[in-house]
């Protein structure tokens, strides 16, 4: 398996970001499990080292260039799959405090032994993201929400939103078209109780364009939301 560390490390120094010799170990750990366990179950399409150390750890932590994450923050990763962004940001920051919320059980089953190997600590919740904003320990409980790659704004807001607590911040990991996803989200920040604050676009060193989302909670969001899924599915916000 390929060593990434030092590619890593240079990538993201361009950046602003400092990834100690001790974090590259770790990414180098989550490469080889991530492979391992690819072949039995489909994590993600990427096969190369290069790409998964650019468009998957480089590109999650670059979260942390653009959003002031506070110290002890309680952090939760809605749809996490294959642990992106959330572990590569809890590997930066050991002191987040880490929620991994996902749908499918054998995602968790991964990242319980990766998050062992890596001598690192996470609540694993088995819950679809509709299900997970309507209870009352997780519903407004955390100051940052992320979500990578899960669906289009207007949906994931309703997926994402309902977990901000006031004066929480919701990053929505997105392409290129996250201004015009954030203009056709409009009606349901506004709905949900919060504002936009910011869309940063940046490009990945291989040129892959992106844009980080950022939405704050300002008022309560109304009791009816998250509706079930197929109603956000057949008729978004």
């Amino acid at each position: 398996m390929k060593q990434i560390g030092q590619t890593l490390i240079s990538s993201a120094k361009q950046y602003g970001i400092s990834v100690s010799s001790r974090q590259a170990e770790q990414f180098q750990l989550y490469l080889e499990l991530l492979s391992e366990w690819n072949q039995k179950m489909n994590l993600t399409a990427l096969k190369e080292p290069d790409d998964i150390e650019e468009k998957h750890f480089l590109d999650s932590i670059l979260v942390l260039k653009y959003l002031s994450v506070p110290q002890g923050a309680k952090l939760i990763d809605v749809g996490t799959g294959a642990g992106f962004p959330g572990v590569p940001l809890k590997i930066l920051r050991p002191d987040l405090d880490l929620t991994l919320m996902d749908g499918l059980n054998k995602r968790l089953i991964f990242l319980k032994e990766l998050l062992q190997s890596l001598s690192l600590k996470a609540e694993l919740v088995h819950l679809r993201a509709e299900e997970g904003g309507r209870k009352p320990e997780y519903r407004e409980r955390f100051d940052v929400v992320t979500a990578r790659a899960v669906a289009r704004l207007p949906v994931l807001c309703e997926y994402c939103l309902p977990f901000l607590k006031q004066g929480g911040t919701f990053a929505a990991m997105k392409g290129p078209g996250g201004k015009e996803e954030l203009k056709s989200a409009e009606k349901a920040i506004r709905l949900l109780g919060c504002a936009a604050v910011s869309s940063p676009e940046y490009t990945l060193p291989g040129g892959d364009a992106r844009s980080l989302v950022m939405i704050r909670r300002t008022g309560v969001t109304p009791a009816m939301y998250p509706r079930h899924g197929a109603k956000i599915a057949k008729s978004p916000l």
